[in-house]
């Protein structure tokens, strides 16, 4: 009953688009990672429009079950819609189209708007997305690659295996400009997404460490594997203790600003394993009130990179906003 009143009118524009109105409610907004979960639902039914692919019971061949997993996930946040900006009752349009990327993966786009907001009608636009982003919207960028386990129980070297009835031919493809695969390539040799032609950063303290034990009863999801928004949530661990070593207080972090924000998933990891968080942060001298924290995640005991995360904040406007109400 609650889906049908906080989702209303989700309409099939095209074989490989969905819009729908969305109202916001308690489970998907607030300073954590609940809004990056939702719009990862949304993904996944986007897909199985799109795919003809049961996705939430999916079976390789042989009969394994296989799991769309996230590869690269970015945020851009707008003047209006931005992740941690969204409260009860806020109305948004959102829009989802679906791309080849691959015969075992897929991309998927978002926008996020004031549902008064005037926008062109038919499908998204990768050219708005990538191009000419409307100031005002949240932009989403999902690349999503079908996963199999190797070894049954165990998170650790999971195989790439599509199932056998996903549909891609038909998919609309990106641009190779638009392509983030070079850009995730490069974040996964260097552990790092910070790109060699931002002059403008430079650094602004040590490297920041933390020491972070997958919790089982908050960060895994019903087949085993960490949950793709918790990788949010672990990263926020992160970025919360350097706030915090720089004496900022907690309540300026849930009302932070993000402009820009990207994971790249490359390993998977077995609950209770010991990670290690390592933090570098920088800032802009083109505007002193943008900060860079970037960030990678691996296993303490191998060093094996699990993910890399960046996030952009526009720390002018976090300082400088006041939340009212509740």
């Amino acid at each position: 009953m609650l889906e049908s009143i906080v989702e209303t009118g989700r309409l099939r524009v095209d074989d490989c688009s969905l819009t729908r109105r969305v109202t916001v409610s308690p489970g998907m907004c607030g300073s954590g990672s609940l809004i990056y979960g939702r719009i990862g639902d949304w993904t996944w039914e986007a897909v199985a429009a799109a795919c003809g692919t049961n996705v939430h019971a999916a079976r390789t061949a042989e009969g394994r079950p296989a799991y769309l997993s996230f590869y690269y996930y970015r945020v851009r946040g707008g003047r209006v819609v931005h992740p941690n900006g969204l409260t009860f009752g806020d109305e948004l349009r959102v829009d989802s189209r679906v791309f080849q990327f691959g015969s075992q993966s897929v991309l998927t786009l978002h926008r996020l708007a004031p549902a008064d907001l005037a926008l062109p009608e038919g499908p998204l636009d990768a050219a708005e997305v990538y191009e000419r982003p409307h100031p005002d919207c949240l932009y989403v960028e999902n690349v999503n690659r079908w996963i199999t386990r190797s070894r049954p129980g165990s998170n650790q070297g999971l195989s790439e295996v599509a199932p056998s009835d996903f549909a891609h031919t038909h998919l609309p493809r990106l641009p190779n400009d638009y392509s983030p695969r070079t850009l995730v390539g490069r974040a996964r040799g260097a552990g790092s997404f910070r790109p060699e032609d931002r002059q403008d950063l430079v650094s602004a303290g040590p490297v920041h460490d933390v020491a972070y034990t997958l919790d089982i009863t908050r960060d895994i999801n019903g087949v085993g594997l960490v949950y793709f928004a918790s990788y949010f949530s672990i990263f926020d661990t992160a970025l919360l203790s350097l706030w915090r070593s720089l004496g900022r207080d907690d309540g300026q972090f849930m009302r932070r600003k993000v402009v820009d924000q990207r994971i790249g998933y490359f390993s998977n990891a077995d609950p209770g394993a010991a990670l290690t968080l390592s933090t570098r942060r920088w800032r802009s001298r083109a505007d002193p009130g943008i900060e860079v924290a970037d960030m990678a995640m691996r296993e303490a005991g191998t060093d094996r990179l699990l993910a890399v995360g960046c996030v952009e904040l526009d720390v002018a406007t976090t300082f400088s906003e006041r939340r009212e109400g509740g």
